[in-house]
């Protein structure tokens, strides 16, 4: 049974984007995948995203997300919100995704925006549109313009927000003023998808986070964003600026790499290895992210 949702927050509030572990030898790790997911539920968070590309979705195959799916839900199911990504640049392939999400008893489905053809923004409602009639699960946008080349437009995300279940959006464009005209016109449950932004974002209205430093910092996470909804906007800014080192550290470069390295140097060598073409990070890299982490506090 999922974890109680309200149309406010219907995929909790502090969700991290759950890296995925694999063995020595490139397999699907799920007995480490239950092992992470317990811990991170266990740190605070009250949803994960499974099979994001900060899980390594591009080089899983579809039978490796259903199994990474089933065994998170089995592990943490509920007591977490389990949002499956979904997400490709082919509209048929995600419909089939979210259909075994579905099956398999996932809470709601992340939609990324499609990658690399670059389809106008019709083409972009048609492509989420579809995705949501497939199931009965509520969906979470994606909008990451960076790694996609095309953001979902102001006027886009209202007309999407029209659908029943499309009821959120992870906002990783990184224009405030955009977000702020777009979570006001179109009602939608806004997430933050970028971590330096966390805060900002809650204060024009966003209601929790997909993070990737929620791997690590978790707790302060959720206490930040107690705190600014508690009105101690002056303890949940300390707590951003304390946490600057560490949305700096973990995104010098890929996010699951900076991610797997942290968790290994944590004892949490259950993330294991990358997928090529992702690589292990260098030496000089590594040096810089332990700087990074202690600045910012996470004990090592």
């Amino acid at each position: 049974m999922a974890p109680t949702s309200t149309p406010q927050t219907p995929f909790g509030r502090v969700l991290t984007a759950m890296v995925t572990p694999f063995t020595a030898d490139g397999a699907l790790d799920l007995d480490g995948a239950q092992r992470l997911a317990t811990h991170l539920v266990d740190a605070g968070n009250d949803g994960l995203i499974v099979n994001g590309t900060t899980g390594e979705s591009p080089t899983t195959s579809d039978a490796e997300k259903a199994a990474l799916l089933r065994a998170v839900l089995e592990a943490v199911g509920g007591r977490a919100h389990i949002v499956a990504g979904v997400g490709t640049n082919d509209t048929h392939h995600s419909i089939e995704l979210a259909r075994t999400a579905e099956q398999l008893g996932a809470h709601g489905l992340l939609t990324v925006t499609p990658y690399y053809n670059k389809p106008p923004q019709e083409g972009l409602y048609r492509h989420f549109t579809a995705i949501a009639d497939s199931t009965g699960l509520p969906v979470m946008l994606y909008d990451i313009p960076g790694r996609s080349g095309v953001p979902i437009t102001t006027e886009t995300l209202v007309r999407l927000a029209e659908h029943p279940r499309i009821v959120a959006n992870k906002d990783a464009k990184g224009d405030l003023g955009a977000a702020s005209w777009a979570l006001s016109r179109s009602g939608l449950a806004w997430y933050s998808g970028d971590d330096i932004l966390n805060l900002p974002l809650l204060s024009i209205g966003a209601v929790g986070f997909v993070s990737v430093v929620g791997h690590l910092v978790a707790p302060d996470l959720r206490a930040m964003l107690e705190a600014h909804l508690g009105g101690d906007v002056h303890k949940a800014a300390e707590i951003h600026q304390k946490l600057l080192p560490v949305y700096t550290g973990v995104f010098r470069t890929q996010g699951a790499m900076t991610t797997k390295a942290a968790l290994a140097l944590q004892g949490l060598s259950s993330a294991g290895p990358l997928r090529a073409p992702l690589v292990e990070l260098s030496p000089q890299e590594l040096e810089q992210l332990k700087l990074d982490l202690a600045a910012g506090g996470v004990q090592l």
